[in-house]
Order: C-alpha cells, then structure tokens, then sequence
C-alpha cells in the first residue's frame, strides 16, 4: 500500500506541476480583456462543475478523516492526509484552468485535463482493489471515500470524452467551428447571469464591476443595457399569449380561458426548479440546530497502534469536524436559497412583462364606449398596470414558498419531538396556534390599506383640483375652505393609516413575542413533565429551531394574503380581458363586408412613397384607377355614413337618422349649438361609436397608402387636446419621418414658432403631463399641427378654434387649412362655431339635436333654407366686428414666458438632484463623490424624527434597547440553567425553584418590551406623517402664484402623492426593522465575545468586508432603485396617455408603433429591476457567506478555549454562541438592506422639505379686517395712482407708473396688444403681483393695507380659462355656502344657465364631475360668470371672459352683464372691440403703460390714435 501511495502522491504532483505550466501559458490568451461574447460554454458544462464541486467536497472529507486517524494512531501519518490535500488544490486548479480554455475557446488544451482524470482514475481503482483485497469494506470511512472518487474521475473523464464527441477538436479533421449564443453577439446586453458559469451564477460575481464601479461615477441606464432575447417582453408576451390562446376550444369559443392555467404553462418550469432549490434549502437549514447538539464537546483521547481505519459515525461525533461541516452546510443553504429567490424573480419579471404587454394590447382594443360610459375609469387602467401586475409578480415571488413551508415546519416539529420529546409539541403548538392570529391580522391589514388607499386617491384628487385651479382660489379667497377639505380628507386617511399602524405593530409584535412564548411554555412543561431537563445542547438546539420556525410561519400569512390578493388581481385581469373591444365593422378590420354595399368600398390602392411629402405624389392621386360600381354615388365622395344611427352603447341614440357625404378633396364643415353631436359625427365615421343600424363608407381615395385596411390613417386632433409626453418636435411629427420644409410650414401656419421660442429647449422641450404645463391653445394648435403635418389624405379637426383668438384662428384658417391642406388635395372635415368660415366652406353639415338639420353648399342653404342663413348672417355679422382677440394666446406665451424668464437655476432641476448637481461638477476628484455617495443623510432623519416629536423618539430608543437586553438575558439565563442541570445531575438534587420563576418573569418583560416598541416605532412615523403632510399643505397653498408658474404641477403632486405615501406607510416599517436588525446583530456579537473573547481577532477582517460590502451596495442600490422609479414613471404615463388618446391613435392608425414604444418601455424597467434584484442577491450571498464564517469562527474559538481548559460549567454557553451566532447570518443582509432602503426612502422627506421652505404670501397686511367697513367697498371708485407691479423682485418691471381714475359705477374696457401689461393690471387689484412703488386705493382704502383674505373675497373676477371643481353645482357657485337659493337660481338665469340646471338631476344638487368634465367648454365659462354674479360685489373685473362661448350665447351675455352690472363697476379686460365701443371709458396700454384713455368717441377721433387702429383693423 505504501508504494501505491508514492505513486499516487508522484502522479497527484507531476498533474499539479503540468496543471501549473498549463495555466500559465493558458492564461497567456486570456490576458486581454475580451468582451464576454466569447463566453462560450463547452458541452457538460454545468455538468463538470457540479462534479468538481463534489471532487473537492469528497477530497475534504477524506483529510479530515486522515487527520483524525493519524491523530488516535498517535504519530503523524503523512500519507493519510497530504494526497487528499494535493488532490484538493489539483480539482481547483483545474476547474480554473478550464475556466481560463473556455474563455479562450482553445479547446485543445482540455487533453491535459483529460490526461490527469484516466491517471487519477486509474491510481484510485487500484487502492480501491488493494482495500477491498485486505478486506477494507464499505462499513469503513476511506473506502467509502476512495470508492466515491473512483466514480467521480470517472464521471469526469466521461464528460471529456463527450467533449471531444461534440466538439471534434482532436482526431476529427473538420473541428466544429462555434458562434457564442445570439445574446451574446449584441454588446448591448449586460445582463449575464444566464451566461456566466456555475460559481459566478451562484455568487453573482459577474456583478462585481457595476456595483463597485457604481462609486465612482453613477449606474445609467446605457450601463445596464438590454435584456437578453428571452427575458423580453415580447418573447413572454407570445409565450402567455399562446397559452391563453389555446384554451380558446372549438366547441366553446366564449368560455373565458383561465390565466392561472396560461400562467402555469407559460412559467410552471421555473417555478419548479426554483421549489426544488428551495427544498433543498430548507432541508440544510436543519443543519444547524443538529450540529449544535452534536458539538458535544468530548475529545476522543484513545490512540491505536497499527492502521486505524474510522467508521463513519465516530468521525461525526468530532465537534472541529462538525464546525466545518455546519460551516459547509450553511453556506450550501444560503447559496441554493438565494438561487431559488433569484430564479422566482426571474420568472415573476417575465410574467409581469407578459401581462403589461396582454394588457396593452386590450387597451388599444377597447371600445370607447367603455372608457367615456365609465365602466373602464382611466384609473382602473392604470390600477391593472401598477397594481394588479405587480400583484402577480409578487405572488410568483413568494409562491414556492406555498409548499415549501409546511415541509420546513412539519421537519422542525419532528426534530423538536426528537430533542425534546411531548414538551416541544407544547411549544410548536403555541406558535402554531398563533399563526391564524397572525393571519387575521394580516387580512386585516390588506383591508385597512385599501381603506386607506380610497381616502388618500380622494385627498390626491382633491388636492390635484386646487393646484390646478390656485389661480382661481387665491382670487376668491377661498384657499381655506379648500384646504380645510383636504385636511378633512387627510383626517380620515389619517385614521385608517392609525389602525393601520395598530395592526402592524401588532404584527411585528407576534413576530417578536412568538419564539419567546414558545420557549417559555416548552422549557416550563419540560421543567414539570420530566424532572431530569434538557442538556444544554439540546436546550439550544431547540432555541435554534425555534427561531428556523418563527420564519415560515410569520411569511405563511404573508404569502396566504397574496395569494388571496393574486386570487383578486386575476379576477380583475380577466374581467378587464373579457371587456367590450372596439366594434368590429368590417372596414376596421380590413374584411371586405359581403353585404350589398360592398361595391362602395373599394379596394384599389395605390403605394405611397411615404418618405417624399405629400404634394409630389399629386400624380399618382389624380388619375385613380377604374372605378367599381355605382359612379355617381362614390364618383368623389371620401367618407359616406347612409341612414346611421350612432350610440355610445348606454342604449340611448347620440345620432340618429345621419345620411352624409363628405366630398373628396374639399373643406366640408360641421356647424351646430353647443352639444348638438358634432363630435360624435366625426367619432361615428372612425368607427369609435356602435352603430345601431346604417354603416360608414370609405372610399378607395381615402386609402392612399398600399395597406389592406378599408380605411387608413386619417389625421384626427380631437376637442380635447391631447399631448404625449414626449418633445414638441415628436408631438408634431408623431412618428412621421421629419421633413424639416413641411415641418417649418406647419408650424407657421399655427404660429407656434413665438411659442416654441419661449420654451427653455425650444421644440426640443418636453412636453405633456409630466413636462411643462402648456396652456389650452398652445396645447391645441400642436394638435392641429399634428393633424397638418401627417401624410394622411382626410384630416378631421374638431373645433381646433375653440381655444385660439381671432388672430391665430384666422391665421390657421387661411394658413393652414386653407392653403396647406387645400393645396395637397386633402379632404377636411371642420367642426366649428366660428360661422365667419362658412364662406370657405365647400359643403356644409348643419346639425342639431343629433341629427342633420341641412347639408349642401352655402348657396344651397341660401337658397332653401333662408332662416337658417339669416340666423347665421346676424351671428357672423357680430363676429366680423371682433377685435383682434390677441390677448389670449399672449396671456398664453405670458405665463410661460413668465415661468421662463427668471428660472433661478435651482428650479430648472427639479429640487430632488439639486446638491447631487453641485458636487458632480467635482467628478474627478474621486474622494469627494464616493464620500457623497456613500453618505447616509444623518440631517434628513434627524428631521424626521424631530417631526414626529421628542418623546416618541426617546420612548422608541429606550424601550429597543431594554427590549433586546432582556431577550439576551433570557436566553443567558436558560443557558445558565441547564448547565447547572448537568453539574448537579452529579450532586443529586437541583435547585429548579430559583431558576423557574426567575425565567417566568423575565419572558414575560420580554414579551410586554415587544409590545411597546412594536407600538412607538410605528405611533412615532405616524406623527411624523401627520404633521409633515400639515406643514406642507399649508405651505404651498399659501405660496405666492409665482411658485405655481415656476413649479411643474406634476412635481408639486409627487410630494402629495409618492412623497406623502413613504412617509405615511414605509418608512415606519423599515425603520423598525433597521433597528430591529441591527440590535439583534449587535446583541449576537456580544454575547459571542463575552464568552470567547478570541473570537474579536477574527471579528476585526469581518467588519472590515462586511463595512466595504454594505458601503458599495448602498451606493449600488440607490442607483439601480432610482433607475427603477425613473423607468417605471414613462411606462405607466405611456399607458395612461394610450388610454386617453386611444381615439387619436386609432385614428391615425398607430398602434403598432405605440406597441412598440410599450416594449421597449416595459423592457427597460425589467433591466432596471432585474439588475436591482440581482443587486440584492449579491448582497445577500455576501453577508450569508460571511455569517457562516462567523459561525465557523465562534465554533472554532469555542473548541479552541474548550481544549485548553475551560471550566465544564460554562458548556452551557457555548450552545448560546452557537445560537446566537446562527441568528447573525439571517439578518445581517437585513441591516445593510434596511440602511438602502431607508436611504431611498429619506429622500421623500428631503424633498417635502425643501418644499417647506418656499415663502408664503403676505396675508397679514397692516389694518385689521375688523377696521375694514362690512360694505365695503360700496361705491366702487378706484385710483390707481403711479402704480409699479412685477412678478418677482429679480424679475422685470410689467407695469411701469400707471395712474387711473375710475368713477363709482363706470364700465371700462382695456385693451392693448400682447404684453401690454392688461391681465397683470387686474391681478393688482387683487395684490397678487409685487405691488412695489405706488397703490391702488378703492373706495378710500390702500387695498395693499388690507389683509388679503378681505379683499380678495370683497371683489369679483372672472377669469379667462374656466375652472370647476368637482362637487355639486351649489359648492362650485358658493363654496362658503352663505347664499340662499334663490340667489343661486337668479345668478343661473343671468348666466343663461337655468333651464339646463333644471333639467339635471337634482337641480342646484347636480354633481360636476372632476374638472367640469360633463359639460362643454363654453358651459363652463357660463357657469364661471354665473359664480362671480353670486358674489354681489361692487367691482368686477372680467378678464377675456367670453373667450370660448359661441356667438349667439356672448351676445346676450354682454347685454346681461349691461343691465345686471348696471349700478357697479366693471372692468372688461377685453378682446373684442365692440364689448368696449359701449363702454364709459377705455383705457389703451402698451408695455405696462397708458398710452391712451377717455371715451370711446373721443379716442376714434384721434385719427394716428391706437384705439382707432385697432377698430380700423377690425372693421
């Protein structure tokens, strides 16, 4: 045997040394960096790792068992353990060396390695025969072992051979030439984990450059990349689909296919894989609790002469040989744990891409009935794509948790009977008892969440109508009784997030108190059952699988409520799945309808180059191809609609009776009162209506384009102007090629360029809900522009005027429909008031009541219906003596040139990044980034603390600290115990009286501290909560309205919103956890030391990488986690902004290029959170890693003191270490996550604060409002005396020493051009400018002396854009309710309003909807006048008043406002001369001076006056 083993040990070394050589001329190739597309995987890849794992695992066994016999055989026996060492550094060498070849793909050199694996195999046959001829059987340890690497270099050198079998490298003559997989090829996927090998996929070390480099300069989307090919949510998005698909049976087509089923067959394979790493990682978890009763520490001491062979048990009862095999099994545990998590997230990510992208494709489908009717609310679109998805994916998540829990907790109740026997079915049983307690709780948190989820959508909806509507609420002093309505809200939200946090805390508490019951009933009933008790091995193994079982059970009802929740979502996806779709008419599907009609769709079509524009296909237009039948019916007729009635599917007829043509080629348009079905008309003809009978015709001219759809794309901008979040530049375009001469002519012809000057970027700005807030008509002429610029042959416009002044509406008219379009040839269709067109026209649809009232020419109409056209000449005669209604689109451009003018640059970023700007200029001086980036904000959660008060947070401190003193105490009493029980089993009799009640009391403290710090942590976040959501709302509602021009709306709602939701519901969790976490870390490591105080030595490397590892994690994390929120924002935008324009989409026919967009949206978040989960698994494979060191090292310092002399009464406690040790490796990682998260969530209170410091007006003023007359003011007489007025005092001045004297009772009317300073004028009677020279006295009073409260709520104004809120008709008129109803009745008569409210349900009680939604745009302004009669008040100013209200309504307007405002003063900001030709006094400005005033007479007789131009120009 002797020289079998030279041999071995010469073979083991000459392979070490070749293996050497190799690896250095190996590696030489692999020296430069190559890109990882040459990961190429050689075949039995994984296969040889698995096996080498083994290799090394059965080569360390075999040294143990060598050392141990050597140890009892007295001498030491080099023989028995150096071959196991040499083979274990020649197994390791090797898997590098091939890991090195296969980077390289230079196959040849594998011969080397298959050389050593025929020798090693051959070597160990023959000890194997030498044993088994000296009669070593398998009841022997080193056969066994010999055995076990036969088979495994057998096993390896059969994967060589297969290697050779495929690849064909020696010995073949034509080697088999491999490309890397197709990921791989595109350098733009960083994701490798499905790439990378064995050890790399379970340690996540392919990670390592991005976390680290994260330090030095941030992680950006460009360094995540793409996802690979089958992560993608197209790929899944098919897989799903063709599973959902298939359950569509023949027999059965409406029987709705399961998703549960789809999602089975789609993902059921991973699922799998992943619960059976999980099982396999619930199995090694026992290991600890078992090595803990098994390291008894009793030191075999009987030595042996001759050769020693060891059977398998007797190595098992050595305590240094089960430190190491706990050490190996927990990190086992910890590695197959985190790849079971990694592989659940994995697959939950895909599924989630799946569903988002099923959901949008439904969306572009849905009818639109749906959405307007209300049985699809965009909100619970956008619930579907936040909510419920995410649902499912976190049920994936937590699923094989479903069945593996109750194998962990069957196993744990055995091996409890087995260490303890009846009286640990006590213990079990208390926390299994407890665990419905635990699962009521939890339903009872998910249903006070979405109690408070309801209140905090109506606060946010609340809170919304205010900042949306500010302008209107600052001037009618009403910012209180809004505020005071929010808080209402807030109050109610603030109880339900009350008994959310009680139930919570409750919650953390069982969590807590569990285990401590447990072994208060276990200890005390074994203490009565069995009068001997436990050894103190068993005692805390029994602790150890206490705290193993706690887990399970406390997720158990986590999970139960997903799924519960899953359950719910899935209800919900596939009720949405089954909802109404648009109808499918034949034409929109591109079917050729088999009915009669058939021959009036024709088919012909013609290509269309659509990279040229439009006019150079002119040719190919004009001569169309033969025409199928009926000629005088189609001869040029585009879109014909015959005897069509129309619903919006709540069975009531919009339009009925409709028999239309729209001529080709030509501008027809569409006149009618407001709501008699314009609109509708033109969403009949696109087919967004059902059609209850008649049908659409569209002919083949319409169809320029070679697509096989009975109706292309046509050119839509819709009444309601809708903007994607995106630049001006690709609003326009809207993914037409850019050509820039079109682009130029469009944007002149709706004068958008001054617009677009005025933008920070010009066309290049973002736009949309989350960009710069446009006004009305900037909103709608980059609609109409859209509409222009598109290479479609009809273009419908739906009252694109409604929002413009006569200038720019004129502007387009001529510019752009009439001269751009015209002169393509293309065919409009022009819904419109403005009955001065009709002359332009070259067919007219006249409507009413929902039906056609007349069609034809103008000349047609004149002829036949003669009291038609003279209704309509009185009508445009009015009009055509309108002044150039400049000054909306310059109060437009005003606003925006006012948010532009002075943006300090501290506002430009958006506050969050701001001191992230000012020291990124610093990047290359590395130190100063990574120390910003490595901070924890120590000031932001001193604020926060401090706002939720200072004895919550010496009560939060105090009652952790003692609460985790007494759990240490405990555990250290039982370890005292049942020592004392092993001593005095040798002096007979023990003392059990002085220790039973001792332990009695002390649980009980521990249980009743986790009670009260469950209860401070969260009351504490809750008044946190509470008075920062105060302090913020009463901020920004007192800001002065120059914070409003400044501050994108959709910033100042985040803080409502996402802010206000951290603070309110996750940062008291996290920060319970972090303390909690932390604190049973620190209480592990102390008591480890206090009873080996040599394991500090080792304790200092620890902290050092554990210090390096959290410290590039946080950085990491934040990174990845705001790459996250950042990529989540533009998807749910992109869906939310698909559900409104769904009409414009498919109308313009779109939606594969929005589906597009969605992908790839959807994909780029799934980087971001794949990377972010995977972050997460790189920390947590880390810090597992390192507590099963810290493990290894406790076991080992305590064996190390054992053997050289502790005293036997302290046996006790080394279980304790081990215990408290086991505890460390769970929540480690929950520390450093905790700290990440909490640093994320910190920057919500950093930003709320930076809102905390805007300055609120001034709303004091120097009287008293009780010196301030009750009538005033009373006559109404106003001095404007030498008054100077700016926004802001950085800014320039707007209105430069103007005087003025108004008489009691005058009408007087302003006018002037853009930027005249008019609207700022009226904004200084209310002080809501920098009145900062001069003053305004109004009846004797400086109103800048009032409060402002007073006199704000003393005047009336009635703005240009009108603003409802929702609530009753009654609240939007009289909010303060101090008016009797018949004032209300009479305001609604002058407002022309009456007959419409009466015929509401519920008259004055009527609800508006949000925004005024349900009424028209011209009602809306009538309701806004209506509001201002109600306050009777002497002055009023009305400014552009009647902008979006058709001719007829105006007209008796102004007489109203004539008579009823008779006896006040009204000043009449104006746009249409004729308003102000009656008025006592006009007033003329320029550049915030006067440049004229007196009479109207007076100032038309001045022949070079500018009042007399501007009437001059308008006559």
């Amino acid at each position: 045997i002797k020289a079998q083993r030279k041999q071995q040990n010469i073979t083991n070394w000459s392979i070490f040394y070749i293996i050497l050589l190799n690896k250095c001329w190996g590696s030489q190739s692999s020296k430069v960096q190559i890109h990882h597309n040459t990961w190429l995987h050689f075949p039995g890849h994984n296969m040889r790792w698995i096996l080498t794992f083994l290799l090394l695992f059965v080569h360390v066994c075999e040294f143990a068992e060598g050392i141990v016999s050597s140890k009892v055989m007295g001498n030491n026996h080099l023989h028995l353990f150096m071959p196991a060492f040499m083979g274990f550094i020649a197994a390791t060498t090797s898997v590098v060396y091939y890991h090195n070849i296969e980077t390289s793909n230079f196959p040849k050199l594998l011969l080397v390695l298959f050389i050593y694996w025929v020798l090693a195999f051959i070597t160990k046959s023959i000890k194997l025969w030498k044993f088994a001829e000296f009669s070593v059987g398998p009841q022997h340890l080193r056969f066994c072992i010999t055995a076990l690497l036969v088979v495994l270099y057998g096993l390896l050198m059969a994967v060589e051979i297969n290697v050779i079998r495929v690849r064909k490298y020696v010995f073949f003559t034509s080697p088999q030439k491999v490309k890397p997989p197709e990921d791989l090829q595109d350098l733009g996927v960083r994701f490798l984990q499905p790439f990378v090998n064995l050890l790399s996929k379970a340690t996540y070390w392919w990670m390592n450059p991005l976390i680290i480099g994260a330090h030095k300069r941030p992680i950006e989307l460009k360094k995540i990349g793409k996802l690979p090919k089958a992560m993608r949510a197209l790929t899944n998005y098919l897989r799903l689909k063709d599973a959902y698909e298939d359950q569509r049976t023949a027999e059965d087509p409406d029987q709705a296919p399961s998703i549960w089923r789809s999602m089975y067959r789609a993902f059921g394979r991973p699922i799998l894989l992943s619960s059976t790493f999980r099982y396999l990682a619930d199995l090694l978890g026992f290991a600890g609790p078992l090595c803990i009763s098994g390291i008894e520490l009793t030191w075999g001491t009987n030595t042996t002469v001759g050769v020693y062979f060891m059977s398998t048990t007797e190595l098992l009862q050595n305590s240094s040989v089960l430190a190491v095999l706990l050490f190996l099994a927990l990190i086992l545990q910890r590695t197959f744990l985190q790849a079971s998590y990694y592989v659940t997230i994995e697959t939950g990510i895909n599924l989630r891409g799946a569903l988002l992208a099923m959901i949008y494709n439904k969306i572009l489908r849905l009818s639109t009935s749906n959405m307007s009717m209300g049985d699809m609310t965009l909100g619970q679109i956008n619930n579907l794509v936040a909510i419920e998805t995410n649902q499912l994916m976190w049920f994936l998540f937590l699923c094989p948790n479903l069945w593996a829990m109750p194998v962990q907790i069957v196993m744990g109740v055995i091996l409890l009977y087995y260490l303890l026997g009846w009286s640990a079915l006590i213990g079990a049983s208390v926390i299994v008892l407890l665990a419905p307690v635990q699962y009521l709780i939890a339903t009872k948190l998910a249903d006070t969440q979405k109690c408070t989820l309801e209140h905090s959508t109506d606060r946010l909806k609340k809170t919304t109508e205010i900042l949306k509507g500010i302008k209107l609420l600052k001037l009618y002093a009403w910012e209180d009784i809004f505020c005071d309505n929010v808080e209402q809200t807030r109050g109610k939200e603030l109880t339900s997030l009350r008994t959310f946090a009680f139930y919570t805390s409750m919650s953390i508490f069982m969590n807590a108190a569990i285990p401590i019951a447990a072994v208060l009933a276990t200890f005390v009933t074994h203490h009565f059952l069995d009068k001997t008790g436990p050894t103190s091995s068993e005692a805390f193994a029994a602790l150890a699988l206490f705290h193993i079982l706690v887990t399970p059970l406390f997720l158990l009802s986590t999970v139960v409520r997903f799924a519960v929740k899953a359950l719910v979502s899935v209800q919900k996806l596939s009720e949405f799945l089954q909802s109404d779709e648009i109808g499918d008419d034949s034409w929109r599907n591109g079917d050729i309808s088999v009915s009669l009609d058939s021959g009036k769709k024709l088919l012909g079509m013609v290509t269309i180059n659509r990279k040229q524009p439009m006019r150079y296909q002119m040719d190919n237009y004009e001569q169309p191809s033969r025409r199928l039948l009926r000629p005088t019916e189609t001869e040029d007729v585009a879109v014909k609609v015959s005897n069509g009635s129309f619903t919006w599917g709540n069975n009531l007829l919009t339009l009925s009776d409709i028999n239309i043509r729209i001529p080709t080629g030509q501008l027809t348009m569409v006149v009618g009162q407001v709501g008699c079905g314009k609109s509708s008309l033109l969403l009949a003809m696109l087919g967004e209506m059902q059609a209850i009978d008649g049908r659409v015709f569209w002919s083949k001219e319409s169809t320029r384009s070679g697509f096989c759809k009975n109706r292309n794309s046509v050119a839509y901008a819709a009444q309601k102007s809708w903007l994607l979040n995106a630049t001006v530049e690709e609003n326009i375009t809207f993914g037409s090629p850019f050509n820039k001469q079109r682009y130029k002519a469009v944007i002149d012809a709706c004068s958008l360029q001054p617009d677009i000057d005025l933008l920070p970027f010009g066309d290049q700005t973002e736009i949309g809900e989350r960009g710069i807030n446009l006004s009305g008509g900037q909103r709608q002429r980059i609609c109409v522009a859209r509409a222009l610029y598109q290479n479609t042959n009809i273009v419908f416009l739906d009252d694109p005027f409604s929002a413009l002044d006569i200038h720019l509406s004129d502007h387009l008219m001529q510019e752009g429909i009439l001269k751009f379009l015209q002169d393509d040839k293309r065919t409009v269709v022009l819904v419109t008031h403005k009955l001065q067109y009709l002359i332009h026209a070259d067919w007219i649809i006249a409507m009413k009541d929902g039906s056609v009232l007349r069609e034809g020419t103008l000349k047609d109409i004149q002829t036949h219906d003669t009291e038609l056209y003279d209704h309509w000449k009185t009508l445009m005669n009015r009009q055509d003596q309108e002044l150039e209604k400049d000054s909306q689109t310059t109060l437009e451009r005003k606003t925006l040139r006012r948010a532009f003018y002075s943006r300090e640059p501290k506002n430009q970023i958006d506050d969050e990044d701001e001191e992230e700007e000012e020291e990124e200029e610093d990047d290359d001086n590395f130190s100063t980034t990574t120390n910003r980036r490595s901070k924890i904000p120590w000031k932001v959660c001193w604020c926060y603390l401090s706002s939720g008060g200072f004895f919550m947070v010496f009560l939060m401190v105090s009652s952790n600290f003692l609460k985790h003193s007494v759990i240490v105490a405990i555990d250290y009493w039982l370890a005292l115990w049942t020592s004392s029980k092993t001593n005095e089993s040798l002096n007979s009799g023990s003392d059990d009286s002085y220790y039973l009640p001792v332990f009695i009391a002390l649980c009980a403290a521990g249980i009743t501290l986790c009670f009260i710090t469950s209860l401070a942590v969260e009351f504490l976040g809750l008044s946190a909560a509470t008075n920062l959501h105060h302090n913020l709302l009463n901020k920004i509602i007192h800001a002065p309205i120059r914070f409003f021009d400044v501050t994108p709306l959709g910033q100042i709602l985040n803080r409502f919103s996402a802010d206000t939701n951290i603070i309110d519901q996750h940062i008291p969790p996290t920060l319970e956890s972090l303390t909690r976490s932390t604190l049973l870390c620190l209480s592990a490591i102390g008591v480890i030391a206090s009873i080996t105080p040599t394991f500090l030595i080792a304790l200092v490397p620890l902290a050092v990488a554990f210090y390096f590892i959290q410290k590039y994690f946080r950085v990491a994390s934040k990174d990845l986690q705001d790459l996250d929120d950042s990529t989540q924002l533009p998807l749910l935008c992109h869906f939310s902004e698909t559900a409104e324009g769904l009409t414009t989409i498919r109308a313009f026919r779109h939606e594969a290029r929005f589906k597009q967009r969605m992908l790839e949206l959807t994909d780029t978040n799934n980087t971001a959170y794949l990377f972010l989960s995977a972050a997460n698994r790189w920390l947590e494979v880390r810090t597992d890693y390192l507590g099963a060191v810290i493990v290894l090292t406790a076991a080992v310092a305590s064996i190390l003191s054992f053997q050289y002399g502790y005293p036997l009464a302290n046996v006790g406690l080394v279980g304790l270490g081990l215990t408290y040790a086991l505890t460390v490796t769970n929540y480690l990682n929950w520390v450093v996550r905790n700290l990440a998260d909490l640093e994320v969530q910190m920057a919500a209170v950093k930003k709320v604060n930076s809102f905390l410091s805007t300055e609120s007006e001034n709303y004091e003023g120097s009287m008293d409002s009780s010196q301030v007359p009750e009538n005033w003011p009373h006559d109404g007489e106003i001095k404007i005396h030498d008054l100077c007025v700016r926004y802001d005092p950085m800014l320039k001045p707007v209105l430069k020493h103007v005087s003025a004297y108004i008489k009691p009772g005058q009408k007087v009317g302003i006018c002037g051009r853009t930027g005249s300073g008019k609207s700022s004028l009226s904004l200084a009677f209310f002080n809501m400018v920098d009145i900062f020279e001069g003053k305004i006295v109004i009846d004797g009073i400086d109103i800048c002396k009032l409060p402002l409260q007073t006199l704000r709520s003393r005047l009336s104004i009635i703005l240009q854009d009108p603003v409802l809120f929702s609530g009753s008709i009654r609240f939007n008129l009289d909010p303060e309710r101090t008016c009797t109803d018949d004032r209300l009745w009479e305001a609604l008569e002058i407002a022309q309003l009456k007959n419409m409210v009466k015929a509401l349900p519920g008259g004055l009680d009527a609800m508006v909807t949000e925004g005024g939604e349900n009424f028209s745009v011209g009602q809306r302004q009538l309701f806004c006048l209506a509001r201002a009669f109600v306050r009777k008040s002497s002055i009023l100013i009305m400014d552009e008043a009647t902008a979006s209200i058709d001719m007829a309504t105006e007209n008796i307007l102004q007489k109203v406002v004539m008579t009823a405002f008779s006896d006040r003063t009204v000043v009449t900001i104006a746009h249409r001369v004729h308003t102000i030709l009656t008025a006592d006094l006009v007033i003329v400005m320029k550049r915030g001076v006067i440049l004229e005033s007196g009479t109207p007479d007076a100032l038309l007789e001045q022949e070079d006056g500018m009042f007399a131009s501007f009437v001059r120009a308008d006559m």
